[in-house]
């Protein structure tokens, strides 16, 4: 089947999801602009991802490759019909294709096997967390694992693509319709702060992918990306409070290299000090003290002196 002919079955399962294709990419755990080249034609489809969209479709893989099986299943199921389109998605696979065990979990097996993932490299560390492992958490078997991501390095890389994506909807929702720029620096401040399960668990991750970043080229491209956008998101809020005259007029780019790397330094220190921010009678290095230092610096370094 030629290249555009997949493409377009593609095409035909994002239409059915009703979803944006950035929405799709981010449900099979690729980076968009790879699922925009490869529906462009530019790029192919690797096995694996087209194993994703059938999952997430409800499809059959051999239907998304135009082969016998997946015609017959096109012709014999009762599928969906795509609005515009005369091909119909059939929910039937190959019976030879490894597949997940029905009913599929929510969001699909994808997203449940890099959640499981993420949750494992959280508990154990990354090279401590063997597929076998990863499949026990899954209710399902390694071959499944492997259907959807052949090997270790593809699993880390969406590991990393899926807390990149779920720490920017934080972000994003959280400051949903905040217009003070010194009340959205504080927002962002307290969602990387590590004080409750989930936020150490999701700093411990950070933790393990930064040492995994010195040493692969993946992952070490996603660190720096995230990192941009990270760091452009700080920047953005306190170019805008400096216009709010909530900010002195520094420079921005400088502002936000030096506040993220505050966060970062002071978030390893909490998760490596006792729960209760003391170690040994030293100073506290908890969340409250890392949050208390972090609003100082804010308060000292960008805030606005009022008039009296």
């Amino acid at each position: 089947m030629q290249q555009d002919e997949v493409a377009a079955r593609v095409r035909q399962v994002i239409d059915a999801a009703g979803v944006s294709a950035r929405e799709f990419a981010r449900r099979i755990v690729i980076d968009p602009s790879k699922l925009s080249r490869s529906l462009n034609g530019t790029r192919r489809f690797t096995a694996a991802e087209l194993a994703r969209i059938a999952d997430i479709g409800a499809v059959d893989v051999g239907w998304l490759l135009g082969s016998a099986a997946g015609a017959a299943a096109d012709t014999d199921a009762a599928g969906r019909t795509v609005s515009g389109a005369a091909v119909t998605a059939s929910p039937v696979r190959s019976a030879s294709a490894p597949r997940p065990p029905v009913p599929s979990p929510e969001g699909g097996r994808p997203l449940q096997i890099v959640r499981e993932t993420v949750r494992l490299i959280a508990e154990r560390g990354f090279h401590a967390v063997r597929v076998a492992d990863i499949a026990a958490a899954c209710h399902t078997s390694t071959a499944a694992i492997h259907y959807h991501f052949p090997g270790r390095d593809e699993l880390l890389e969406a590991a990393v693509r899926w807390c990149m994506d779920e720490d920017t909807r934080r972000r994003a929702d959280a400051t949903a319709g905040t217009r003070h720029a010194g009340d959205e620096l504080r927002l962002l401040i307290e969602l990387q702060t590590p004080r409750t399960e989930q936020q150490r668990r999701q700093w411990c991750v950070w933790l393990d992918l930064w040492a995994e970043a010195a040493r692969s080229t993946t992952v070490g491209r996603l660190h720096v990306e995230y990192y941009r956008q990270w760091r452009g998101t700080v920047a953005d809020v306190i170019r805008r409070g400096v216009e709010q005259g909530v900010f002195r007029p520094v420079d921005a780019d400088g502002a936000a290299l030096t506040l993220t790397a505050l966060i970062d330094g002071l978030a390893s220190q909490v998760l490596a000090g006792e729960p209760d921010g003391r170690d040994d009678g030293a100073p506290g290095t908890g969340a409250q003290a890392m949050h208390d230092t972090l609003i100082a610096h804010v308060d000292a370094c960008l805030t606005a002196p009022t008039a009296d």
